[in-house]
């Protein structure tokens, strides 16, 4: 059995060296008669940019509620209906907003009226009216006080309180005498208690009269004071019209005003928040509301997209982050239309970075200029934006490039006649998209090929 393994063993070995005898010829005399890959050093555009994917977003979405209960009177949309700024979309019953409207118009106007009243000039027969009542307050306030002073010195009433206090005096020492006379035990009591008897009586008839007195003179006190009360009021009165209106009430009354334009103001401004408007142009995307029913509260009435204005949020990593601006142009193309390309420009760099699987990327948001392509959110869409772009430049391609693995120079082999070449060290600048930027070291329109070499280079970049 080993025996039999061994002669299988040498009889493939001998297949393949015959196989090498006959085929190297041909594979050498293939390989010399194939041209060699080449490049040619060309003056170009070397446009650095930075690729990456995201999804189609509108530029504005928003939830449209009332901020005041009620009851919807209409619904003008649907879902998926196209409407413009300004369009109405839902209105609640407006019957007590109007009512309150109309109320505060005419509160306004009847403070309007009392300041253009404040404002107008006197009138002269107002004046003599004032003078008037001024003359007859004082005639009545002379005469209160000429019956005060009658009250006063009235002899009728004086006489007759110095009589019932004569006679309580009187009756009020004879109770004492038989009082004493009768603890003596001279009298029997029954003279005490007629005595007593009348000095009661008469002091009764003294508080009367006092209470009467008093009565007289309080009441003809205060009839003084009402009449000097209505005379400084009639002075005063005079002493407006003659000044014209008080600086402080002109105030008061621009202030009724404000208050008033302000309450009309609070009842428009209800008034047209009862009504849900299109804040711009867009497509209803749900509704909520339903006529006849009350404002829905725990849903927006209307939501609202805009299909005008569009951006993209792409994930950029932290390499190609730092070369990136606010305001960079984009290039932008969808999968759903191959055949349109997109511009835009950078608007927002995220500040912060989003960890995935141990990478750190950061949101770029995109915003697109109009277009007329039928956009819509969701579609997938890829951004190419413009980072630098150098003029005017030598150029090669990367896979022409060598790195000296000893020196770490880089060197590409230029031809010089027929199958001759030569080794070429060159300084590069910026390499992107499978291009190098030559800063020395070649001219336009050099000749590079490809070489392929031991173990002293290897390559700079694929082909």
């Amino acid at each position: 059995m080993k025996k039999r393994g061994i002669w299988i063993v040498l009889a493939v070995i001998a297949v393949a060296v015959v196989a090498g005898v006959f085929l190297w010829p041909r594979l050498a005399n293939r390989s010399e008669d194939e041209a060699r890959p080449s490049a040619v050093v060309e003056r170009g555009t070397l446009r650095i940019t930075v690729s990456a994917s995201g999804r189609i977003e509108t530029g504005q979405q928003v939830d449209l509620s009332f901020d005041m209960p009620g009851r919807v009177a209409e619904v003008s949309v649907d879902i998926g209906d196209e409407v413009r700024a300004g369009d109405p979309l839902v209105r609640l019953d407006t019957g007590d907003l109007e009512r309150a409207v109309a109320q505060a118009e005419l509160t306004l106007r009847q403070a309007e009226l009392r300041l253009e009243r404040l404002r107008e000039p006197v009138d002269e027969a107002d004046i003599r009216r004032a003078e008037n009542a001024v003359a007859q307050a004082a005639a009545a306030l002379e005469v209160a006080q000429l019956n005060r002073t009658a009250v006063l010195n009235s002899t009728l009433l004086n006489e007759a309180l110095e009589d019932a206090q004569d006679a309580y005096d009187d009756t009020r020492q004879r109770y004492e005498d038989r009082l004493r006379e009768y603890e003596a035990g001279n009298i029997d009591y029954w003279f005490v208690d007629f005595t007593q008897q009348r000095f009661e009586d008469a002091e009764l008839a003294l508080a009367r009269i006092q209470q009467q007195v008093n009565l007289q003179t309080e009441s003809s006190t205060n009839d003084v004071e009402r009449a000097m009360q209505a005379y400084q009021e009639a002075q005063d009165a005079l002493e407006r019209l003659r000044e014209g209106a008080d600086p402080l009430d002109l105030e008061a009354a621009q202030l009724d005003i404000e208050a008033a334009r302000l309450a009309l103001d609070n009842a428009r401004s209800s008034l047209a928040d009862a009504v849900l408007t299109a804040p711009f142009d867009g497509v209803v995307s749900a509704v909520n509301a339903t006529a006849d029913e009350l404002a829905p509260t725990g849903l927006p009435a209307v939501s609202l997209v805009s299909l005008n204005q569009f951006h993209i949020t792409v994930s950029v990593d932290e390499i190609d982050v730092a070369k990136l601006s606010p305001g960079l142009p984009a290039e932008v193309t969808i999968d759903a239309f191959s055949d349109v390309v997109l511009s835009g420009a950078v608007e927002r760099i995220g500040p912060a970075a989003i960890i995935e699987q141990g990478a750190a990327t950061y949101p770029i948001v995109i915003a697109l200029d109009p277009t007329e392509a039928a956009l819509r959110a969701g579609m997938s869409a890829t951004a190419l934006i413009m980072v630098d772009e150098l003029t005017d430049q030598l150029l090669v391609p990367n896979w022409v490039v060598r790195i000296d693995q000893t020196t770490g120079q880089t060197y590409v082999h230029r031809q010089v006649s027929g199958d001759v070449t030569e080794r070429v060290d060159i300084r590069l600048g910026v390499r992107h998209g499978g291009s190098s930027q030559v800063l020395e070291g070649l001219n336009a329109g050099d000749i590079l090929v490809l070489v392929e070499e031991g173990v002293n280079g290897f390559f700079f970049g694929s082909q």
